[in-house]
């Protein structure tokens, strides 16, 4: 197998998980409270993590300086932006997420011409205008239901987590920790199970775990080995191949895996109009992205 067509599908599973991780998110949180739910991914994902690492004798030993880049990296990269994330789950389905999460690269770029001088050419304000209108027909799409502002309050959360992650991918280039992926994406994992124990204390969430089924459970371990561990792990790999321009153009799939998720797995009902304003929001965005230079975006 020829090494750049490795890459291409190590970067499609990882960006299939990825999408369908909305999916799992959405069928457990009738059951569970979001820091209980993010606690389980990430300690499953910390100790799949770790046996990579002792499996390939990783020295999991880590500079004094890179600890407080861990630290930021993993409050903001993991802690923070499921603890948005699941908590926007709650009020709206899994296939507007998925669309709304492709928006994020265009704070990345907006952030970008503020930090690292990237220009504003017309073709990116172009695309940017175009991006934000689809935001609005997905984000409006229900506007019929009886949800009322509760479920604004969660179009307004994942947006938000778009604009975490793009302040997350922004300093992942400042900060240039200069270890294996792997060993950072596990410390990352690890902080982010240990800042959710007070909550899950504070929750009692362990009452709740009799009453997950065998199917829920399974959305969990998904969550945790596939989604955190091997995710990581694959994109990690994909990125030692081919150039992180050429890797981040996989994540325009992502809402596409978590659309046919979402119709198979939980049965949503899907609006026109969402579809539509989807594929602006990627439009937008590959506008916006394809007049880049020297960028690199990575995956939550």
């Amino acid at each position: 197998m020829k090494p750049q067509f490795a890459a291409s599908l190590y970067a499609t599973i990882s960006i299939s998980f990825w999408g369908v991780s909305f999916v799992s998110t959405k069928a457990v949180l009738d059951k569970l409270d979001p820091y209980t739910l993010i606690m389980l991914r990430f300690a499953i994902g910390a100790a799949f993590l770790l046996l990579l690492l002792l499996l390939k004798r990783y020295p999991l030993q880590i500079p004094l300086k890179f600890i407080p880049h861990l630290v930021v990296l993993g409050v903001l990269g993991v802690f923070i932006h499921q603890v948005i994330q699941v908590s926007a789950l709650e009020t709206i389905d899994a296939s507007s997420a998925g669309w709304i999460i492709s928006f994020s690269p265009v704070f990345t770029v907006l952030l970008s011409m503020i930090f690292l001088n990237e220009k504003l050419t017309f073709v990116k304000t172009l695309g940017i205008i175009t991006a934000i209108s689809g935001v609005l027909m997905v984000t409006g799409a229900r506007s019929g239901q009886s949800v009322g502002f509760a479920l604004n309050i969660g179009y307004f959360l994942m947006i938000l987590s778009t604009l975490n992650w793009a302040i997350y991918s922004i300093l992942v280039r400042k900060l240039n920790i200069t270890l294996p992926s792997l060993v950072v994406t596990f410390y990352m994992s690890l902080l982010g199970c240990l800042l959710t124990i007070p909550f899950l204390m504070r929750e009692r969430g362990w009452e709740k775990f009799h009453l997950l089924t065998g199917a829920e459970w399974a959305h969990i371990l998904f969550l945790g080995i596939f989604v955190s561990g091997i995710g990581y792990w694959y994109w990690s790999k994909a990125l030692e191949v081919l150039e992180a321009s050429k890797v981040s153009m996989f994540i325009y799939m992502e809402p596409l895996f978590t659309f046919i998720a979402a119709i198979l797995l939980l049965r949503e009902k899907i609006f026109f109009i969402s579809i539509m304003g989807g594929i602006i929001i990627i439009i937008g965005v590959i506008m916006v992205n394809g007049q880049m230079k020297h960028f690199s975006w990575r995956k939550r």
